[in-house]
Parts: C-alpha cells; sequence; structure tokens
C-alpha cells in the first residue's frame, strides 16, 4: 500500500516514470493506460502485490514484469516455452526434458550417448541414435549378425564371446585339441566324427566284422 502522507504529485510522476518503461518495450504496453486518474486515498482489497500501486479502489498499477489484477502473475519474455511456467520476470521453470532460460533447449536426463542427437517427439525429449546404436542414450551396439551361444554385442558389429566360441557370430565352437579323420568341432570341446571312426577326438576306428 502507498503511504498516504506521500504526495500525489511525487506518485503521479513516479508512476509516470514507470508507464514510460513499459511503453519503452517491443511488447504492447499492459495494465492501465497514460492518462490514468490517480487517487491517493484509493484501497485495494486484496492489496497489489509485486510493488504494484493502488491507484483507484481495487485496482492496481503493476509494475514491470507483473500483471494480473493483483499484479500477482509474473511475465517472461520471451514467453516460457514447452510448458515451462514463470516464476519471476525473466526467470523460467522448466518442464523434465527441457532446459535454457525460456526453457527452449531440449535436454535429454543423462545425455545420448554414441553420436545420438536429442529432439523433441511430440513434447518429450530423446535420444535419436545413429543406424547402429540403439537404447534410450543409444548406448546399446547394434550386430547385425546377432550374436550366438551367449555372446554380447559390445560395438557395431563386434560380439564378445564367451570361452569356447569364436567368430563373428560366436558360431565357430572352439576344440582345444582338434577332431580328427574328419571330424568337426560342434560344441566346445565336442566333436562330431565321421563314420567309422568314434572316440572324444575322432581317433578310435571301429572294426567291421
Amino acid at each position: 500500500m502507498i503511504s498516504t502522507g506521500l504526495s500525489s504529485t511525487v506518485l503521479l510522476a513516479s508512476l509516470l516514470t514507470l508507464t514510460g518503461l513499459c511503453s519503452a518495450r517491443s511488447d504492447p504496453p499492459r495494465g492501465v493506460a497514460v492518462g490514468f486518474v490517480f487517487d491517493p486515498k484509493a484501497t485495494c482489497d486484496p492489496p497489489c502485490q509485486h510493488a504494484g500501486v493502488c491507484i483507484r479502489n481495487n485496482t492496481c498499477y503493476c509494475s514491470r514484469g507483473y500483471e494480473g489484477e493483483t499484479c500477482q502473475y509474473a511475465n517472461c519474455y520471451p514467453k516460457c516455452k514447452n510448458g515451462g511456467e514463470c516464476l519471476r520476470p525473466g526467470k523460467c521453470r522448466c518442464p523434465p526434458g527441457f532446459g535454457g532460460r525460456y526453457c527452449h533447449k531440449v535436454t535429454c536426463d543423462g545425455g545420448c550417448w554414441n553420436g545420438g542427437e536429442c529432439i523433441a517427439v511430440n513434447g518429450v525429449a530423446k535420444c535419436i541414435c545413429p543406424s547402429s546404436w540403439a537404447g534410450s542414450k543409444c548406448q546399446e551396439a547394434i550386430c547385425p549378425q546377432g550374436c550366438r551361444n551367449g555372446g554380447i554385442c559390445v560395438a557395431p558389429g563386434i560380439c564378445s564371446c564367451p570361452d569356447g566360441w569364436l567368430g563373428g557370430a560366436c558360431h565357430t565352437a572352439v576344440c582345444t585339441q582338434p577332431c580328427r579323420n574328419g571330424g568337426k568341432c560342434i560344441s566346445p570341446e565336442k566333436c562330431r566324427c565321421r563314420p567309422p571312426y568314434s572316440g572324444a577326438r575322432c581317433e578310435e576306428r571301429k572294426n567291421s566284422h
């Protein structure tokens, strides 16, 4: 509230100064227009907020950066984007996935890895991954050939194979002692023998009677 001891001339000069500051902006002026009637005995209930001045009964003149019947709402210029809320002049509270002074920047929690790009898709921030990566942060490598027998894709097209398996897709079994007589290693340390051979390494020949 404004003290009644302050002369109306000083108040009017102060208000005109505020009006001049507001009208100097590129935005259209808000609140009361220049040339309003100021009543030094006016009362506003509820009172004007954020340094607003009660110029007539229940009529507030708002200071720069605020608006509303009691100057209760802050203004942000430019406006808060992407659903952001103006907390005070020039300060926005941004929803998840957005940042920057006016919530104009898209931000992905934890960032995007391996060359991924953070963009807004239907109002939600997400990572768009290059063709060889997947996952919410582009953290999962893609192996087009697949990783068999318990292998794990650790980089695009590269599998990490468990003991006993080799090859680009972990598809080649390893037998530390080679299979003999045309036998084939079909799983770690296991041979498939060709007749008439048998044994762990196809080293035994069956006698035919």
